[in-house]
């Protein structure tokens, strides 16, 4: 068996991977990076989840703004959706976005992409095909895929995430399986583009991770898309009926309900790709999911010489969280000593890519309630902020948690125009420990959406 001898290797080349692969390769150090697909060049986030379902949205979001542009007084209200374009748009987006990284890969020095599926051997050793790679540090980076949890035809007949994509016309009644950020951005998604469309949510309350007052703002939101939301169903079985459409049986408490939609989408959660990368081998254990247990500096529990980063590690499923792994890493492998740079209570931003947008970061009410931290809230609408007036979207709100003893934001929410860039502004004032009265004071530019922090956080009465 052929064998090669590298400084790091990285298995799947997502976000931290590619980013940590070409960063060490950089600093003159050996490294090979083995991806399984040429299709998932550059990882998930770029072939299948962030850049094109945002294209996809994005697409929707310049329909509506077609439809409310007689307020305005433009003419395009009759604008409609081609789906087929909208389609070929995004995989040219993709396309391209894929090719940039594979041409990045290539011209870096010290860096070798190897194509195929990669499996360990033992601690320090990685075999593709027939040919071994050996390191002293190995770097798991294979992200996650759609869950299929254990229902009768589920598997046989739901779309995913993935293969929703790839649907030749916009459905006619789409049925969501599901109520988290992936759910709700592909059922917004498709019923701006004319579907009817269900969701099922297996709980009483949308987003469970959220407070209960953005799940309720987001519902109305979602309703007044005519998106109809069935709450706490258990979907018991999914049947194929005559033709193309698909009958889904419900347990809602104490009564049965059954659905018939033309297109069917489970959005239940992810599952991480491990099972065929011979955990065992590497001494690498996982948790009743299938996710490596790693440490706060992202280390195996059991194999200190072997990382995992994004979605395979557990933590949140985010890009921007899998890039700070690598950063993370990084810092491990030159300074392992004395590198502080952690995952433990690190800002986690997060941003649902809905109409209109939802963004958080810090604390909700209930874990600084955990925390016994004695708390004050900040409320204002988005009809206070001179911007949202002029762009006529004045929908939603601003909310923020403020420690009372110490004055610091612990917590931020915006639900309205321009949210994910707002909540930006926040988290940089967060992570400065800036007071929540310097920031009132700040001088923002006029009209931005920034500036109705000022009227947040005049709002905060800490007494």
């Amino acid at each position: 068996m052929p064998t090669k001898d590298y400084d790091l290797i990285v298995l799947g080349g997502g976000k931290g991977g590619k980013t940590l692969a070409s960063k060490y390769a950089r600093a003159n150090k050996s490294v090979a990076l083995i991806e399984r697909s040429a299709q998932m060049i550059g990882g998930t986030c770029i072939n299948l989840a962030c850049i094109p379902t945002k294209a996809f949205i994005t697409a929707a979001r310049t329909l509506l703004t077609c439809r409310e542009a007689s307020y305005f007084g433009i003419a395009c209200d009759t604008a409609t959706p081609d789906w087929p374009r909208i389609k070929g748009r995004v995989e040219s987006l993709v396309s391209q976005m894929r090719q940039f990284n594979l041409d990045n890969f290539e011209n870096t020095p010290n860096l070798d992409l190897i194509m195929g599926e990669g499996h360990f051997v033992d601690e320090r050793s990685i075999r593709v095909g027939t040919d071994l790679y050996k390191a002293p540090y190995i770097v798991v980076n294979t992200g996650s895929r759609p869950a299929l949890p254990d229902i009768p035809g589920l598997a046989e007949h739901a779309l995913t995430s993935d293969t929703i994509q790839r649907i030749d016309s916009i459905p006619e009644h789409l049925i969501v399986l599901g109520a988290g950020y992936i759910a709700l951005e592909f059922a917004q998604l498709f019923a701006i583009l004319g579907s009817r469309v269900t969701i099922v949510n297996r709980g009483s309350q949308i987003l469970t991770n959220e407070d209960p007052d953005a799940a309720h703002a987001i519902t109305e939101a979602l309703k007044a898309c005519d998106i109809e939301i069935i709450s706490d169903a258990k979907t018991m079985q999914i049947t194929k009926t005559t033709g193309t459409a698909y009958q889904v049986d419900l347990q809602i408490k104490d009564r049965q309900q059954s659905l018939t939609g033309s297109h069917v989408l489970a959005a239940l959660g992810r599952t991480p790709n491990t099972e065929a990368i011979a955990a065992d081998k590497a001494k690498l254990e996982l948790d009743p999911r299938g996710f490596i247990r790693v440490d706060e500096h992202l280390r195996a529990i059991l194999n200190k010489n072997i990382f995992a980063i994004g979605d395979v590690n557990g933590g949140p499923q985010f890009t921007h969280i899998s890039f700070d792994d690598h950063r993370i890493v990084l810092d491990q492998l030159n300074q392992p000593h004395t590198a502080s740079r952690s995952a433990h209570e690190r800002q986690v931003p997060s941003t649902l890519f809905i109409e209109p947008e939802y963004a958080r970061v810090g604390l909700t009410e209930k874990q600084a309630k955990q925390k016994n931290i004695d708390y004050a809230i900040a409320h204002v609408p988005m009809s206070v902020v001179p911007r949202a007036k002029v762009a006529n979207q004045t929908q939603g709100y601003m909310k923020a948690l403020i420690d009372r003893k110490t004055k610091q934001i612990i917590g931020f929410t915006a639900f309205g125009i321009d949210a994910g860039n707002i909540m930006a502004v926040v988290q940089m004032a967060m992570a400065a420990d800036l007071t929540y009265d310097r920031v009132r004071d700040f001088v923002f530019a006029h009209p931005t959406m920034p500036e109705g922090l000022i009227d947040l956080f005049t709002a905060v009465k800490l007494s």
